[in-house]
């Protein structure tokens, strides 16, 4: 098989890193893989595609900021982009997030419904059934269900200073998706599955694909951070975060720490220098870190894992804090809850901050050793990236004509 996925990210964050890794398993069983990206460096991956370049972006920043037109950017970028399609003739396209200030969705898929190949498409968000925004649920909106309008997150990502032109981007959005023959919808978690039967999108056929996570370097190490930043003998509350802001539950973690107690700490990973500056006594904060091995690392030093996101699709840190045999506290958010089983943690309803406090409380006078085994195993039985990925690639066998998952198509 000839596999073509397009990411606005290869190899960094948690989707970039599902991209490569898909990429990965891919070649490791004969096929020919291609990753095309639009944003930073590409990282763990042999064989990649590079949408528009670094001024590209930045128009299409402009553009989002100005006349909220995100997506319909980076016209001369999509358009060399397909003529390397054209030329590299794959036999499926697996899409990801198309949000990132790097495609025009409007070229894009005119060329796709043209080719008529077999389409996958990873919803790792809400954005592409909306006027505007990724998420909407926390604030209780449903005017994506209908028709957007009048965004009440227009000063969110995808960020518009100006205009809101959400009631255009969304009927646009509505007429470019739909009609795509040989289109199938993947959503990590069941909750996003939930979401696209009341959207425009709910003709296509959808399929729940968990993501997959590295055992072999998400897994319990030494206790090396600990020892590191002098915290033997406290109990240590974590958060990690791609970006932090009110929907991942920042402002629950700056109240945490006015109530902690003296052998309490809280570590957060992925804090930017404006939120590094403001971190109140009672928080380490760690800068953003793609070095999955220090990560792993935190993981394994903390007690308990805490993630407050008010919505999420199916947060890959959740994950990884199993495989590293630390519990997670989280709330009943989104998707976020789905791979928290007996054992493994506790849900706390969301907002509840009083539940948030009993429940790391609980975990603290259980001791992380009465989880520890069963987060492990839990993400071993669940959450392998092998496996996982492997139901991708057997599904592209399924829907690419004449191919074969286990005996590779040779292409030329």
């Amino acid at each position: 098989m000839n596999i073509l996925q397009v990411n606005s990210v290869c190899g960094v964050g948690s989707t970039g890193r599902i991209a490569t890794d898909l990429h990965a398993i891919l070649e490791s069983r004969g096929h020919q893989s291609t990753v095309a990206f639009g944003r930073g460096d590409a990282r763990n991956c042999s064989n990649t595609i590079r949408i528009g370049n670094q001024i590209d972006n930045y128009l299409h920043v402009l553009r989002t900021r100005v006349f909220d037109s995100h997506g319909f950017g980076s016209a001369k970028a999509t358009t060399v982009f397909i003529s390397k399609i054209e030329k590299l003739n794959p036999d499926l396209i697996h899409l990801h997030n198309l949000h990132g200030y790097y495609l025009h969705i409007g070229l894009l898929f005119n060329y796709l419904k043209q080719i008529k190949k077999p389409i996958i498409w990873t919803l790792h968000d809400c954005w592409a059934f909306t006027g505007h925004c990724a998420y909407f649920d926390y604030i209780g909106c449903d005017r994506w269900s209908s028709s957007c309008h009048d965004c009440p997150l227009q000063s969110d990502y995808p960020r518009s200073f100006l205009f809101d032109r959400s009631r255009k981007n969304y009927e646009e959005k509505k007429e470019l998706f739909s009609g795509l023959s040989g289109l199938t919808l993947v959503t990590p978690s069941k909750w996003l599955g939930g979401l696209l039967k009341d959207s425009f999108l709910k003709d296509y056929p959808a399929i729940v694909l968990n993501n997959g996570i590295d055992l072999a370097v998400f897994k319990p190490k030494s206790e090396t951070f600990r020892h590191n930043n002098k915290l033997k003998d406290k109990f240590v509350i974590l958060g990690v975060a791609s970006v932090w802001d009110e929907r991942k539950g920042l402002g629950y973690f700056f109240h945490l720490a006015t109530i902690l107690g003296r052998d309490e700490i809280i570590v957060m990973v992925g804090l930017d220098s404006n939120q590094m500056k403001r971190l109140p006594p009672g928080i380490i904060g760690i800068a953003k870190t793609n070095s999955t091995k220090e990560l792993a690392e935190i993981y394994s030093a903390a007690d308990v894992f805490v993630n407050p996101t008010l919505e999420d699709n199916f947060p890959t840190t959740n994950l990884e804090s199993l495989a590293c045999g630390t519990p997670v506290v989280t709330f009943n958010s989104g998707g976020s809850p789905e791979c928290v089983n007996d054992g493994c943690g506790l849900i706390v309803e969301r907002g509840d901050f009083p539940g948030l406090v009993a429940a790391i409380a609980k975990v603290r006078t259980m001791g992380k050793r009465a989880y520890s085994e069963k987060c492990r195993e839990h993400a071993i039985i669940s959450f392998d990236k092998i496996i996982n990925f492997n139901n991708y690639i057997n599904y592209y066998a399924k829907i690419i004509p004449g191919a074969d998952s286990d005996t590779p198509r040779e292409t030329e």
